[in-house]
């Protein structure tokens, strides 16, 4: 008996609780939901990057609709600011150049690539075209198109700046570590600096440039392979 009336008691303050917190809700009828601002430029065809593919932008194509039969019709707002990562590694080997940053550096290696092989420019596209929320540099210029073969990656770059000014965007500060362990960068780094600058359309001091070594640790410390590292800071126009 005594085990019935605590089980009357517990399924009784259940009750009443999950009652509480129902009125404390505010009612969600008349409600509507609508997608985060940040995937809304993906939406239009006018900010579709160039080189998707249609399947690639099937699935936008579906949220646009889902988003126009729910969403209240007011305008999203744009965010202040985004930040961006960007990553890249290549293999180093002999009978290539050596082109970071757009400057040609003397090495007896370089990097192995579709394209000119820029680790550094790479890195950047890819930085910006995140903070974006768009595509990756793999995407938009893939590795397996003929057009690509050989390009200078200052392509690359211009592409993702026009996409940043489409996108109502500037470079608000941009920082980036490339990791080799030769050959020492520090003749080339201001060149390189200034060259990326020029490219991004940047003040030289939102822009900055480091140079590690990997501590002769695995294919980047044998001299085998290059990488970069890139931060960047978008900030609303």
């Amino acid at each position: 008996m005594a085990m019935a009336a605590a089980t009357n008691f517990c399924a009784s303050s259940s009750i009443s609780s999950t009652q509480k917190t129902a009125a404390a809700l505010p009612s969600l009828q008349g409600q509507t939901c609508s997608l985060p601002s940040r995937h809304r430029h993906l939406l239009s065809a006018g900010r579709r990057p160039a080189g998707l593919s249609v399947a690639a932008t099937a699935a936008p194509t579906a949220i646009q609709q889902v988003d126009g039969a729910t969403s209240s019709g007011k305008a999203s707002k744009a965010l202040p600011f985004r930040v961006g990562h960007g990553f890249d590694l290549h293999r180093l080997e002999p009978g290539y150049p050596l082109i970071i940053g757009g400057i040609n550096i003397p090495h007896e290696r370089g990097c192995e690539a579709h394209s000119d092989g820029d680790v550094l420019l790479h890195c950047v596209v890819d930085a910006i075209l995140g903070a974006l929320s768009l595509p990756d540099i793999g995407q938009i210029f893939p590795d397996n198109d003929p057009k690509w073969k050989g390009a200078a990656s200052s392509v690359f770059i211009k592409e993702a700046v026009r996409l940043m000014h489409e996108a109502g965007y500037e470079i608000g500060n941009l920082d980036a570590t490339l990791i080799l362990q030769r050959p020492k960068l520090s003749p080339f780094k201001e060149a390189i600096r200034a060259n990326l600058c020029e490219l991004l359309g940047a003040d030289p001091a939102a822009v900055n440039l480091k140079a590690k070594t990997h501590e002769k640790v695995d294919s980047l410390g044998e001299n085998r392979s290059i990488a970069a590292h890139t931060v960047v800071l978008l900030m609303k126009k």
